[in-house]
Order: C-alpha cells, then structure tokens, then sequence
C-alpha cells in the first residue's frame, strides 16, 4: 500500500492549493479566444448522414478556457471547463498522465460551435478537483476513475454522452463503454483498447518493451515516488517530449498543463495507478467486481472511432491487435504528420472530427 499524509498534512496542503494554487489557475481561465471564436459549423442533426463538417483550426490558436465551474461528484468536488449549448448533445472530454485539460483546449470550440455541450473535467489527482473527505483512498484504480466520470454525469444530469480520451482519459472512455454502455452513446479512443488487469500487469515483457515502461518501475520504489515529487515538472516535460518527439510544444504551452500537476493528491494517485497495475498496491474492496470484469477483457459494443499519431513515442499497442475487440460500428484513423501521443492537443481538428463521426455511427 502507498503511504498517505496525516488529515492535518492533507488539510495544510489543501488549503495551501485550492486557496492560491487553483484561484490562480481559475482566474487565467478567459473567453475561448483566438480564431475559433468567429469559425462555424453544421449543428449536428439526428438525420445527417454524413458528419458536420468542422473549420479548419491550428493547434495552440486558442490557450484558455471559460472559467473553470466546480460541481460536488461521488467523492469529488469536480473542476471542470464547459462550452457549447446547455442543451446540445454532450460530449465529455478526458485526459491523462501528464497531461490535463488542456488537452482539448481547441477540440472543445470547434464542438461546442457544432452545436454540441462540451464537458472537459480535471481528473482525480489534477487541477481543481479534489477530495471532499481526508479519509479516501488517494487510489489511482482505474475502476474509480472511470466511476468518479459516472458520477459526474449524474451530478450534471447527462443521462448520455460521446466519451472521448486519450492516455488514462482513453482507458476511462474504454471502461465507461463496457460497464456502463447506456450512458455512452459512442467513443473516440487514442491508441484504441486500453483496458487492462493487474494479471496481465505481473507478466515480463520482453526486455525492449520493458525499456518503455520504465517510469512504472521507477514509481513502484520510494526513491520513485520521492523522486517524482521532487522533480513533477521535470518528469512530466521529458514524458511530453519522449511520447511526442516531433511535437514542438513551446514553455507557455506546457506550464499551462503543469499547473495542474501542483495538486495536493496528484502524486500519491499517479504512484498508485501504476503500483496498482503491477499488483504491489491493493486497491479498494468496492471495485472489486468492476475490476474482475474488466479482467476479462470484454468487448466494446458502443459506436467506436480508435486513433494513432504516426509519430506516438508511448508504448501503444498495433491497431490489428485490438481492432476485435470493437463489435459495435467501428472505424480507425492514422493521423499523420509528425503526431504523437497526446493527439487531441497536437492534432485537435482530426480529433474534433472523430467526434462528429461516432456521433453518426
């Protein structure tokens, strides 16, 4: 098990953050601004058989969202970025490690300008969401993750949404569609089926593969663990530049994203996840099923978009490996022109138009 701060620590370091830390990140938060703001967009109708069509968009022509909205959420008080019509089709939004919402920063005018409600939260661990008891676990388990966004629909009242992500956000998106597939009408998922259990987790690789992972070894000791919290910025940018080699992402760029990496419960849940995946860190009685389901590697069933960057520097799995495990209507698209792992940001467009596509599957 991971050890975690005494409620005081946490209570110090909490209201150190959501105090200064988030207000700072919440007030930087402006007008979608750039070019986006005067593109339009066919609203997505249920009778169109062919997707909206999307104006064209440069990544980083837009560097902020509205301001941030926060909403209490199972055992979350979510913070999370909204665009488009109130009472448009939703569409949610999640990222991953170490990445934020930012991620879809131009992904989500082009959406919400086709009519769609767009919902981007921070994930457990980043950002302005935090906690709303001491007393709960700082888990990384993918099972709670993929619950904590179940959770977040309700508390909105979106009976139904597309789900989109990449990284963690894709493996969330993979869970939500096989656990809960009636409140997921379609999925957009980077780098395809990603939804794995802590067996498989125990079992070596061969050297070269092991090679890529070897940030998930370096968490499973304390030096890893210590390390990461001395160093988070600095982990995080050669993550950035080794998942994506060809991505020439500028310091405004990333410091944006590595703000949200400043909260208090970030590293306890980023050791978790992945000492949980190796099978050295329990995770909690209440996802037991979830997980035994998920063990089995089921299907997905709902309407499916997978993508890939050419130029993806993560370890990923080929298309033909996972292509089967989508039963539903299903379409893959290789993105070119240099593009890596976090493909929303770099290849926002293709993304947005993923979207529209499943929409219509």
């Amino acid at each position: 098990m991971d050890t975690f701060n005494s409620p005081d620590d946490i209570d110090h370091h909490r209201r150190h953050f959501f105090g200064t830390a988030a207000l700072a990140i919440a007030a930087t938060q402006l007008a979608l601004t750039g070019s986006a703001n005067a593109q339009s967009a066919t609203t997505p109708q249920p009778g169109n058989k062919k997707p909206a069509a999307l104006a064209a968009t440069k990544p980083g022509t837009n560097t902020s969202f509205g301001a941030l909205k926060q909403i209490d959420a199972g055992l979350l008080n979510v913070g999370y970025a909204e665009a488009g019509p109130a009472d448009g089709p939703a569409v949610l939004l999640l990222h991953g490690w170490p990445y934020d919402i930012y991620c879809y920063v131009d992904v989500a005018p082009l959406l919400a300008q086709a009519g769609y409600r767009v919902i981007v939260p921070y994930l457990r661990g980043y950002g302005t969401t935090h906690f709303l008891s001491d007393a709960t676990l700082r888990s990384g388990q993918p099972a709670a993750v993929a619950v904590d966004i179940i959770a977040l629909m309700d508390a909105l009242k979106i009976e139904k949404a597309v789900i989109g992500g990449c990284d963690w956000g894709a493996r969330t998106a993979n869970i939500m569609a096989v656990l809960w597939p009636e409140r997921c009408k379609a999925m957009v998922s980077v780098s395809g089926y990603l939804i794995g259990a802590q067996q498989a987790g125990k079992m070596p690789l061969p050297p070269k593969a092991e090679l890529q992972w070897w940030y998930q070894f370096y968490f499973a000791t304390d030096r890893g663990r210590a390390g990461y919290e001395k160093y988070r910025d600095d982990f995080a940018k050669l993550i950035w530049r080794t998942a994506s080699p060809k991505w020439d992402f500028d310091d405004a760029t990333f410091a944006r994203s590595a703000a949200s990496l400043a909260n208090p419960d970030h590293v306890g849940i980023v050791v978790h996840n992945y000492r949980w995946r190796l099978g050295i860190a329990e995770g909690e009685a209440q996802y037991a099923d979830l997980e035994k389901r998920l063990a089995e590697a089921p299907v997905v069933g709902v309407p499916t978009v997978t993508m890939e960057g050419d130029a993806n520097g993560a370890p990923h799995p080929e298309p033909s490996a996972y292509a089967k495990k989508f039963t539903g209507p299903y379409k893959h698209h290789l993105i070119r022109g240099g593009i890596g792992h976090n493909l929303p940001q770099e290849a926002p467009e293709a993304f947005a138009n993923a979207v529209v596509e499943v929409d219509k599957l």
